[in-house]
């Protein structure tokens, strides 16, 4: 008796209708059939492959949530070299970009630069397309045959982590393409404001911290090892460049991106070709206004020039195309209420006054606190308590006031005053000569203690993972701890009966502290907290007077103020600073307490005094796409550079990355270089 229908051909029947509709649903935004229709199919689909499991393939819908949790992540390296782009913030910006493209053109090309200008008569055009920079998470997809084979993390460009479980779950990223072709393929995972308000509302159900803003939530997800978390988080995608394939590539960028949408990609529908620099504006100006009627987060405009072939003549930097660059949205700006003006003590004893705000979302978070600075700044914004003000967060710099709405006073504002005393100790207050910051004086502060000690454990000194300030004021609180020293007695008994300490996370703490108990002498001298000494102070003592944790208090304890005085870099001030914190007798034992505890690292030789970077002096503002800040530093100071913190005439240069905060406007009133981050490679190169 013949059978009323074949198991395989039925099942290749579904998978191709159901690919279709999925195509059409979140890749076209159609739909033709229902949703509960379209699961119905891939009910019967998987009670298909069930019974007959040698049919399944990995291109078929039911693979997208499978498998089972992964250990860790595997290292993938990537095919295709993996670029971020140099950014830009102003229209005079992206016309420097334009007019530095048309030089390089001109000589490779071989026109007379003369004939390069901004009229629309050149002989050569320069034609961009324009795309929406989605805030997500960047994702490299390699398909064989037309079927995914990996999907990978950026990573540091070369190596990236095998996320391809994870990517399978997201239903508008293809299994299978439209035709059997070789590709490597770029494109961001991004979650919907929708879903991430849906996430926040059941992690704090749950009680769990919630995500800061939906890129790291779209990140989370897929760096989560069981796929069926990244599956409950409904993901999508869009892929924007054709990095490689087994075709010869399109002419120009916007027929690349009408090959992806051709092959099966989602593509964002929101990129224009424009036919100059000054359409280019346009677009961006009009996107400022509409990014957040979308339902995913945009912070800039790619501009690509549409022209392959010169694309692939003007190639690439150390970390990016020449080619192309992000014209960033400035730093997003709100208005909020001051509440309250709030005076926290320092570890070093200076009072900051912060401003409670009247919580409100900004740059994807929620703030609620703003940094005020000193009283002059207070008064330079003429700010009262009560005011409407206008705060600024750029990327992960703290919040900041940077107008006054006065005409919105109602009459009922105060005016701040600093406190007499300490607020904290009571004791008295201090003025610097010439300086706008007060401090309290009282060396036994609690609050002043408590701060040392948040600054002792930080990135900065000695980055003891897992210490955070809550934890610390825990050790304190339970009379575990005095000073620094005490952290490297401790023991897991010590920390498990505590409320909201188990075994396990007493163990970690513990093996934190215990793998830090090397550190190098600079440091050491940065985090133990001597007043004036940052981490560039603390560089040029530890290549003066290397010292190792047995000979440390003798060659410090007997360095003579006038010898202090004249080392290059080191005012009267800090010298007077230093000479009096190690003639301290309660420091003194401070340091005999905790050098019995650790090793300090003596510095090999000092720094080269030669070179475009040495004896400069660099402030780094925004963040860096090729770098952590702190390496940046440390290459700056390998190199015979300084780092500060505050940009003024003294200044050499400003390193302006990602989302520049107020030491960009700083630099550019007082004339100071601003470098951007390709500039600042090429300068430590």
């Amino acid at each position: 008796m013949q059978k009323t229908h074949d198991p395989k051909t039925r099942i290749e029947k579904l998978r191709e209708l159901i690919n279709h509709h999925r195509y059409l649903y979140h890749v076209l935004d159609r739909q033709e059939i229902s949703e509960a229709a379209l699961d119905s199919l891939k009910h019967e689909l998987a009670e298909l492959e069930k019974q007959c499991p040698q049919y399944i393939t990995p291109d078929s819908p039911t693979q997208r949530v499978g498998g089972q949790p992964l250990d860790k992540f595997t290292k993938i390296t990537h095919k295709v070299r993996q670029w971020s782009f140099d950014d830009i913030f102003t229209e005079q910006e992206a016309v420097d970009f334009d007019e530095r493209i048309k030089r390089m053109l001109a000589k490779e090309l071989g026109h007379p630069m003369s004939k390069w200008t901004l009229d629309v008569q050149v002989p050569l055009p320069l034609e961009y397309v324009c795309e929406l920079k989605i805030d997500g998470f960047k994702i490299i997809l390699t398909y064989e045959k037309g079927i995914l084979k990996t999907a990978a993390t950026r990573g540091d460009g070369v190596i990236g982590e095998d996320v391809t479980q994870n990517i399978k779950t997201v239903e508008s990223v293809p299994l299978k393409l439209e035709k059997e072709v070789d590709v490597v393929v770029e494109g961001e995972i991004w979650m919907s404001k929708k879903e991430f308000e849906r996430l926040n509302k059941e992690q704090e159900k749950a009680g769990l911290p919630l995500f800061a803003n939906p890129r790291n939530a779209a990140a989370g997800s897929i760096r989560q090892l069981d796929p069926k978390i990244a599956a409950s988080r409904k993901l999508d995608s869009f892929v924007y460049d054709l990095a490689w394939a087994d075709f010869p590539l399109p002419e120009t960028q916007a027929e690349e991106l009408e090959t992806l949408k051709n092959l099966g990609f989602k593509v964002n529908k929101n990129h224009r070709l424009c036919r100059n620099i000054g359409e280019v504006i346009e677009y961006w100006k009009e996107w400022q206004k509409k990014k957040d009627k979308e339902d995913y987060w945009i912070d800039g405009v790619v501009l690509k020039l549409n022209n392959r072939e010169w694309q692939e003549k003007l190639g690439y930097t150390g970390k990016a195309p020449r080619f192309a660059i992000a014209f960033k949205f400035p730093a997003e700006q709100v208005t909020t209420v001051v509440e309250d003006i709030v005076v926290q003590v320092g570890r070093t004893g200076a009072l900051t006054p912060v401003a409670h705000l009247r919580p409100v979302s900004v740059a994807g978070t929620t703030v609620s606190r703003a940094t005020l600075h000193n009283v002059e700044e207070i008064k330079r914004l003429g700010l009262k308590i009560g005011d409407t003000v206008i705060i600024q967060k750029a990327g992960d710099v703290i919040p900041e006031v940077v107008k006054v709405l006065a005409e919105l006073r109602t009459g009922k504002e105060k005016n701040f005053k600093m406190p007499g005393n300490c607020p904290m100790c009571d004791s008295k207050l201090e003025q610097e000569e010439g300086s706008p910051i007060i401090k309290c004086v009282n060396k036994n502060c609690p609050s002043r203690h408590r701060r040392g000690l948040y600054y002792f454990v930080s990135r900065k000194a000695f980055n003891i993972e897992r210490l955070g300030p809550k934890i610390i004021d825990t050790l304190l609180d339970n009379n575990l701890i005095s000073d620094a020293g005490d952290l490297f007695d401790l023991k897991e008994g010590d920390l498990s009966p505590l409320e909201r300490f188990g075994e396990k996370s007493a163990k970690n703490i513990i093996d934190s502290i215990n793998s830090r108990r090397e550190i190098t002498l600079e440091r050491f001298l940065t985090a133990i907290g001597i007043t004036h000494v940052g981490e560039e102070t603390a560089i040029l003592l530890a290549n003066k007077f290397p010292a190792d944790e047995k000979r440390f208090i003798k060659i410090y304890g007997n360095l003579s103020l006038e010898y202090l005085q004249k080392i290059e870099g080191v005012g009267p001030k800090v010298a007077q600073s230093v000479y009096d914190w190690f003639k301290d007798k309660h420091n003194v034992k401070f340091l005999e307490k905790i050098l019995s505890k650790i090793k300090i690292i003596v510095p090999g030789k000092e720094a080269p005094v030669s070179g475009k970077v040495a004896g400069n002096t660099f402030v780094l503002t925004g963040s860096l796409e090729s770098m952590e800040r702190e390496e940046a530093k440390e290459k700056i100071r390998a190199l015979g550079g300084r780092v500060a913190e505050t940009v003024s005439k003294k200044t050499n240069y400003v390193v302006a990355g990602r989302e520049p905060g107020s030491k960009y406007e700083k630099a550019k009133e007082l004339g100071v270089k601003i470098l951007n981050e390709r500039e600042f490679l090429v300068l430590l190169s």
